[in-house]
């Protein structure tokens, strides 16, 4: 056992091994993660927080703690999926419970930290999850054979009982609850092959559906705590900005406004209801000082990147030489500049937190993708011992990387120690655009070498831009480089001769943070709309061009024949004003292309038809979910492509909702298809590729439609107008 497990469970190693009924007369499988021979054991009590654990209960019911969140990815159905299949068990009897806030416990093996994001819930639990569920199996088994005295290879569970073919027994697992608590954990739990499951790779329903439409889901923002009070709150418009002065007398005045409370950086209207919390805002007249960033703009900032990659940044990658390259006999050089803006996250339940510190504790009521983050940022402003913080998660409504961030809890917690009752903080909708933790800006130069023949030879990538990761988590830096920054900057293709160097340079007038995916998102759309120039530079077709750079990339150039054939390339429209574009995207350990079909009316206005894609996650636990978290990703990629923009103006920033910072609308949305490769490699994430290739695929789709090149999001409608 790890010293921090036993640190957080205050279990020494001998009693760890203990096993023994629940108190509630079921069976208690715990298990440190990843699942060890040692750490798989039978468990008394309920004080045991391992990284997940599967409970059996006497009435049939399965229960598994898993320590990632739900905020819409589907990753509740996916590992009750897994623990279905090992467990043979029907998939009904498995019930979800949200782990707990507990870094011994529950860090994520790729993040080292209790986490929910980068794609990487699927790519991290399934080994792991599938062998708790093993070795509970096998233990049913083995107890079934000891009361029946026969070998337990003559065994076999299915549909939550353990039968016994030459004599024709079985017995359920409840009655073997006893007898198994009993019996040393095994070691080595065989995991099913993929040619036996039956659960693995089937479609099923989110079994988070239901609740969802009767409204018994709880979200953050849907807390409710007996004496709570709500809070309406108003920062400072400009990052680093104070209060200077504030006139309360208007807002107490409201009914049901209970009290005001004045931060150094913010105020806020404390009352009965959220309603007359909103009603004292408006009748507050508050005068800021700006401080140093109140002359913050975007074009500063713009310009300010583009100055900083004329220094040296960190090189990541270098092969061979491109000067070298460059000399050869028939050489040439082709060039493109791009740059992508900032993007708000706009996910449909506005930052909250409900927050209530006593003297000796506090509890916390909200949706976040890191849990103990959340936790350590109330114990640093309260002072409190990390066991006295609990948090309460909830399901999330949206995340895309924003609540991985903390900002909103400090406020509220800041808050709370004021008001001292139970305090709900809920941004508006123009807090929360106004406050977000945005997607970097970057600024890129790529050269390409090419031959005679219009083949590239080297590639040359330098940008710069924000690196999230260096504030975020400092320990996921690779010598002296932002490893998100850097990923999927030497792009999908293999190149002879490669330089990729990043200038960090971080903005004075908006924080940067994680956008459902920031390295790939931005580097994979960078590449590709620059693949995509140099096959019209060689006069090639975009598809036979990148199917000639990816012969050492099977499963890349597999997804991409796989749309192209699903899309009818080469069979497009030839009616003026349309246009395909394609894109293929490595990243996550998945694989995915798109062929997009988009329209460029005389106004300039882009319409897309149809999107076709193909992706290959290796090993889909539920191709349901991957299709519906590709369809997602595509219309929230084509959402910032087609509209996405955040500017700053007098370190303000400009958008406020949905009018000035849209959304794709129903009307709007394409056709979209999805293939799902189906194959047993190992599983890849699909949270966020399908952002990714959507991007790049609508600017080609452009380009071929008007055959003007557009190097920087969104879409301006004013460049392609023709009238």
């Amino acid at each position: 056992m790890s010293t921090e497990l036993k640190a957080a469970t205050g279990l020494s190693r001998r009693n760890f091994l203990v096993s023994s009924l629940t108190a509630g007369g079921g069976l208690l499988l715990a298990m440190h993660w990843p699942i060890s021979a040692e750490a798989a054991t039978a468990a008394t009590g309920k004080t045991l927080q391992p990284n997940a654990f599967i409970r059996l209960l006497p009435n049939g019911e399965v229960t598994l703690i898993v320590p990632f969140v739900e905020m819409g990815q589907g990753i509740f159905t996916s590992v009750a999926m897994l623990v279905a299949e090992e467990l043979e068990v029907p998939l009904r009897s498995v019930h979800i419970e949200q782990a707990p806030a507990n870094e011994a416990a529950y860090k994520h093996p790729i993040f080292g930290t209790q986490l929910t994001g980068g794609s990487a819930s699927i790519r991290a639990g399934y080994a792991s999850m599938r062998k708790a569920a093993a070795t509970v199996r096998v233990l049913l088994v083995s107890a079934a054979a000891q009361q029946w005295k026969v070998k337990p290879e003559s065994c076999k569970a299915e549909n939550g009982q353990v039968f016994h073919a030459a004599s024709g027994r079985h017995v359920p697992y409840t009655q073997l609850l006893q007898v198994a608590a009993k019996m040393p954990v095994p070691s080595d739990a065989a995991l099913k092959q993929p040619t036996d499951f039956t659960v693995i790779g089937t479609a099923r329903h989110r079994n988070d559906s239901a609740d969802k439409v009767n409204g018994k889901a709880l979200f953050g923002i849907d807390a409710k705590i007996p004496g709570m009070l709500h809070a309406a709150v108003v920062a400072s418009p400009v990052l680093g900005g104070k209060v200077a002065k504030v006139d309360q007398a208007p807002a107490l005045k409201v009914r049901g406004v209970k009290q005001v409370i004045v931060l150094d950086d913010a105020v806020a209207v404390i009352a009965e209801h959220t309603g007359a919390a909103r009603k004292g805002l408006a009748a507050l007249t508050v005068e800021w000082n700006d401080g140093a960033n109140g002359g913050a703009s975007t074009e500063q900032m713009q310009g300010e990147l583009v100055q900083a990659l004329k220094g040296k940044g960190i090189v990541w990658k270098e092969k061979g030489s491109f000067d070298d390259a460059l000399q050869v006999a028939g050489s040439r050089q082709v060039s493109a500049v791009y740059h992508s803006p900032n993007l708000a996250h706009a996910t449909m339940e506005p930052m909250n937190c409900t927050v209530h510190v006593t003297r000796g504790k506090c509890e916390l009521w909200l949706g976040t993708q890191a849990p103990v983050r959340a936790q350590a940022a109330v114990v640093k402003l309260t002072g409190l011992p990390l066991d006295k913080v609990q948090v309460h998660n909830h399901l999330l409504g949206g995340g895309f990387g924003r609540r991985l961030d903390v900002d909103y809890v400090e406020q509220a917690t800041r808050l709370a120690m004021q008001a001292k009752v139970p305090l709900k903080v809920t941004w508006s909708r123009e807090e929360d655009m106004r406050h977000d933790v945005y997607r970097p800006n970057f600024y890129d130069e790529v050269s390409a070498v090419v031959d005679a023949q219009g083949r590239p030879t080297a590639l040359k990538h330098r940008f710069s831009g924000s690196a999230v990761v260096a504030r975020y988590a400092p320990q996921w830096m690779s010598n002296g480089v932002d490893t998100d920054a850097v990923d999927g900057a030497e792009s999908s293709y293999d190149f002879d001769n490669l330089f990729v160097e990043f200038v960090a340079h971080e903005p004075k007038g908006v924080v940067t943070g994680f956008w459902r995916g920031v390295g790939p998102t931005h580097n994979m759309g960078v590449l590709e709309n620059f693949i995509d120039e140099l096959a019209a530079e060689a006069k090639q077709d975009p598809v036979a061009f990148r199917r000639s750079l990816l012969s050492s990339k099977p499963r890349a150039l597999a997804v991409l024949d796989l749309a192209a054939e699903k899309a009818g390339w080469g069979q497009g429209s030839t009616v003026a004003g349309s246009g395909r574009g394609v894109a293929v995207v490595t990243s996550w350990n998945s694989y995915a292309a798109m062929i997009l079909d988009a329209t460029v009316a005389a106004d300039g206005q882009v319409t897309v038809t149809r999107i076709v894609t193909a992706v290959d996650c290796g090993q889909a636990v539920n191709p349901d979910g991957v299709i519906a978290q590709m369809q997602g990703g595509h219309l929230y990629g084509l959402t910032a492509a087609l509209f996405g923009k955040i500017t700053v103006k007098d370190g303000r920033v400009e958008q406020s909702n949905f009018h000035d910072y849209p959304i794709l609308r129903m009307n709007q949305a394409p056709k979209v298809e999805v293939h799902v490769v189906n194959n047993h490699e190992d599983p890849g994430g699909v949270g966020e590729i399908g952002t990714a290739v959507v991007m790049p695929a609508l600017l080609n789709a452009v380009f071929a439609a008007t055959g003007k090149r557009l190097r920087d999001y969104p879409v301006d409608p004013a460049v392609l107008r023709t009238v």
